[in-house]
């Protein structure tokens, strides 16, 4: 029994390492500049992934990428209306990128609800939500693309994006975003200038 159970753990860690093998390399170790609990709820990757290239949207239907944003420190957000842990962090969200949106700083929310703009709009409207960047995770008719290529499992799930394109950190669950020590972290990445062109 023991060693079906053992075959079965490796042969799932196996598989793992086949589809996810940059996730599989995630080290957990923050840079020695960043302390606290707050950090330690943060997973980070060494070396860093490249941002997936997969497609969202603008509330008006427009498409994006992540690499449209490289040179800019960014935090993708997903969250949904029906999640509410996701909706007690948003004014979080929103003054966390109201204190650095000109500094080279944008927070993304992105919806993983399938009313799309109908549905998420009204709801921002209730919310008073006004100063925080939206977007839908569909591109044409294809819904919840970025998630997967973020491989979430569980809303809401946050991602850290330096100036180089590439996500240095992540979290999955409700966090305290304009805490002093959330603070702290964007400050950090906002001082690590973009890499340029290798030669």
């Amino acid at each position: 029994m023991r060693r079906a159970l053992a075959a079965v753990v490796l042969a799932v860690l196996a598989v793992a390492f086949v589809i996810y093998p940059d996730l599989v390399r995630a080290s957990g170790e923050a840079p020695s500049a960043l302390k606290g609990p707050f950090v330690e709820n943060l997973t980070f990757w060494d070396p860093p992934l490249p941002a997936p290239s997969t497609a969202f949207e603008t509330l008006d239907g427009s498409p994006l990428a992540l690499q449209e944003f490289k040179g800019e420190v960014v935090l993708v957000n997903f969250w949904a209306t029906w999640c509410a842990p996701c909706i007690r962090e948003m004014p979080g969200l929103e003054r966390l990128h109201q204190a650095f949106k000109d500094q080279g700083f944008l927070v993304m929310a992105v919806s993983e609800d399938r009313g799309g703009a109908a549905q998420v709009v009204p709801f921002l409207d209730r919310l008073g939500l006004n100063d925080l960047p939206v977007f839908l995770d569909q591109s044409g008719e294809r819904r919840g693309a970025l998630a997967r290529a973020f491989s979430l499992n569980g809303l809401p799930a946050t991602f850290l994006i330096d100036r180089n394109g590439t996500v240095v950190a992540g979290m999955t669950g409700p966090a305290e975003w304009d805490s002093p020590e959330a603070m702290e972290v964007i400050r950090h990445y906002l001082a690590q200038p973009a890499e340029g062109p290798k030669t």
